[in-house]
């Protein structure tokens, strides 16, 4: 799949939620992985960078090797007690068209990075510094979020969070992600009409046969 400005912009109506049950719940971020920005979304193909906790270095190579449309995504082991990314390499991304950023570890200056614009995930914030020593492997296999991640996949996010799309897989998980979002569009319908879930669902038939 061509991740063309149409096809984002037609894959950007869906929730992460929709994306997630097509998918299957292993390729779904902890919870701990959230946005800067409640009100970011975010699409795009995979750059995977494996990085050492405390070091940014990585991160750069990362940056470096990134084009435009393209997610970061960078294993730094969960490591919080450091800002791992800040303002200027987010601003660095931005001008890059960087489509996203997702870090398995801290950042600083997430107010800056907020009001920039660019769609952060990270699992928590950290004002202190980093040294810049260890260089790290880009484009390789890793783990974010406890979802192994490979160069090359889509990552899927938004307010509730990131979900990973393997590349031999998005033909079919998002076109039962799209059928699942017109199904719902159904589904409202019939809610505002006055139906109950347990109508629209059939739930009330569930709920006689385990009442017997």
């Amino acid at each position: 799949m061509e991740l063309t400005k149409d096809k984002v912009e037609e894959l950007s109506k869906l929730p992460t939620g929709n994306v997630a049950d097509s998918v299957g719940p292993q390729f779904v971020m902890n919870s701990s992985i959230k946005p800067i920005d409640p009100k970011s979304k975010m699409i795009g193909r995979a750059v995977t960078v494996n990085c050492f906790p405390g070091d940014n270095l990585a991160l750069h190579q990362g940056m470096d090797a990134a084009t435009e449309g393209d997610v970061l995504v960078f294993d730094c082991k969960g490591y919080t007690e450091a800002g791992h990314f800040g303002d200027m390499m987010a601003t660095a991304c931005k001008v890059k068209g960087i489509a996203g950023v997702v870090i398995d570890g801290s950042c600083r200056d997430s107010q800056d990075i907020l009001e920039l614009g660019l769609p952060v995930f990270v699992r928590a914030f950290n004002p202190r510094g980093t040294v810049k020593e260890s260089l790290g492997s880009v484009n390789v296999p890793i783990v974010c979020g406890s979802v192994s991640v490979k160069p090359g996949d889509i990552i899927f996010g938004d307010c509730d969070g990131v979900v990973v799309v393997p590349q031999e897989r998005e033909d079919e998980v998002f076109a039962k992600a799209l059928k699942k979002y017109d199904y719902e569009i159904e589904v409202r319908e019939k809610l505002l009409s006055g139906m109950s879930t347990m109508e629209v669902y059939g739930f009330d038939k569930l709920v006689e046969r385990k009442m017997k």
